[in-house]
Order: structure tokens, then C-alpha cells, then sequence
């Protein structure tokens, strides 16, 4: 994995917002085929992370370099056109169908643009991508009908439609009970089934959110790295007690992570 090449870069990224400091040093790399999670308690500077992921803003220093193209130095809006964001605050005001939604990918809008009409090939592509998340037969939904889990997965066809070379994940299950978070995490690990060379990055601040198949993971704590590398060295009841300053046991159970009030000896636990 570590022949890849860089799909994202950040070097010595700092950030300030009206005088204040809301990231300091934040070194990453993250390479083709890397599955990674973001993790941080609330406030902690994901999100302004993933602005810069997503190339929709610009660090106050350092360097940021996205699908091999600096920040500051590049047609921002076409380098955004080569990346999937699902967003589950999509903020749609109009019912549009399940595939219109997914074809809104393309035009890289939220309601569908006037005037433009897909061609044959991309309504194919649309469905083609409803069928992937395992929402064939809901193609004609109504958005407003759908439920949030079937909204979620929506979203990840509509950031799939143009074969995007990184996937951004935003607290892709914010609102979802139980059953539609587990549905759609195994969503999310089916798509690595369907394009194992897939390049992603979840934002999260709950452990049992991570698919299975997040291969990396960054834990950033006031807006500082905690940890950064592979998920399994990483996620360690230590590093999640620091970043959360609070101690919190860090356990793994059949490649899923979970989270409680901890015994703060540092270490995480394998349960069989």
C-alpha cells in the first residue's frame, strides 16, 4: 500500500479564524486505495479538514495538494468535479426522484440545473449507481418519501455518478437509528467489493461508525494530530482517552470498533 501514490497531501497546515487557532501542524498523507477515518470530539477541526479534502478552501499556512494539484494554484471548481461528497445535511427542496437526485451528481448542484437535460448514457450510469447501494428498485422514490438511511445511500450514488478518484464521508450517518447506520455502513463496505481501489475519508466522532474496511485512521484533538497511521495501531484505548480527555476503552470485535467508559491502562482490547 505504501507504493501508492498520494492522493492527498497536507504539510505543516495551519488554520486561523478570526484570530484563532483552529488547526496547528497538521501533517497527512493519504494514498490511492487508503480507506481513512477521521476521528475528533466536536470542535476538534474535522470538519475544516475535510474543506480542504474537498478542495472548497484554502489553509492560512503550509501546503495542501489534492489529487496531485496544489490549493491556491488550481481551478478549484474542476478539481472539486474529480471528488464524491456525501453530505447527509443535503439541503434539497425540491422531490425529485431518487435518480434525478443521483444525476444532480453530475452537474455537481443540488436541485436540477434548468434546462439541462442527461443524456441517455448518464441516466444509465445514475441507475447503475442506485443498483450499487442497493436501491435499484427505488429509483422513481420520491426524496421526500425516502427514508434518512435511504437518503444516505442516495447520496453515495450521487457522489459515485462521476467516478470520483476520492470519496468524502461527512458524519455520513448523523440522524439514522440502528438499523439503517448498520445498513449503511455495509453499504459502504460493499463499494469497496465493487472498486477495490477506491480512495476515501470518513468523518466521525463515534468508533462504531467506522466500516469495516477503514484501513487508516487520524485522530486530531484541538485541532492538533493525536495519532495518525494504520487503523489498528491508531484506534488504542491511549490515544482515544487523550483526544477525547476522557478515559474511554477502546475495543475491536469481528472488524468493528466500539467504545465505553474505560480501565485507563492504554491498551485495547481484541475480543474474540
Amino acid at each position: 500500500m505504501t507504493g501508492r501514490s498520494p492522493v492527498l497531501e497536507l504539510r505543516d497546515v495551519h488554520f486561523r479564524r478570526g484570530g484563532r487557532a483552529i488547526l496547528r501542524g497538521i501533517t497527512l498523507t493519504v494514498r490511492a486505495g487508503e480507506r481513512w477515518a477521521l476521528l475528533g470530539p466536536n470542535g476538534a477541526g474535522k470538519s475544516t479538514i475535510l474543506g480542504f479534502c474537498g478542495a472548497v478552501s484554502h489553509p492560512s499556512e503550509g501546503t495542501v495538494d489534492v489529487l496531485g494539484s496544489r490549493i491556491g494554484r488550481v481551478d478549484l471548481q474542476a478539481l472539486r468535479r474529480r471528488i464524491g461528497h456525501v453530505n447527509p445535511r443535503h439541503p434539497l427542496d425540491s422531490p425529485l426522484s431518487a435518480t434525478e437526485v443521483v444525476l444532480t451528481g453530475i452537474t455537481g448542484t443540488v436541485e436540477t440545473p434548468m434546462r439541462w437535460a442527461p443524456q441517455e448514457g448518464e441516466v444509465a450510469r445514475a441507475q447503475e449507481m442506485l443498483g450499487v447501494v442497493g436501491l435499484a428498485d427505488r429509483r422513481e422514490a420520491n426524496w421526500f418519501t425516502m427514508s434518512q438511511g435511504e437518503r444516505g445511500r442516495v447520496l453515495i450514488a450521487r457522489a459515485l455518478v462521476i467516478r470520483p478518484d476520492l470519496l468524502l464521508l461527512d458524519e455520513p450517518t448523523t440522524g439514522l437509528d440502528v438499523a439503517a447506520r448498520e445498513q449503511f455502513l455495509e453499504t459502504v463496505d460493499g463499494l469497496v467489493r465493487h472498486d477495490p481501489g477506491m480512495t476515501s475519508i470518513l468523518v466521525t466522532h463515534h468508533l462504531e461508525e467506522l466500516p469495516e474496511t477503514t484501513t487508516h485512521a487520524l485522530v486530531i484533538s484541538d485541532g492538533e494530530v493525536v495519532a495518525a497511521g494504520p487503523v489498528d495501531e491508531v484506534l488504542s484505548t491511549a490515544t482515544i482517552s487523550h483526544a477525547f480527555r476522557h478515559p474511554i476503552e477502546v475495543m475491536k470485535h469481528r472488524g468493528r470498533w466500539s467504545a465505553r467508559a474505560g480501565r485507563g491502562d492504554g491498551r485495547s482490547a481484541e475480543v474474540p
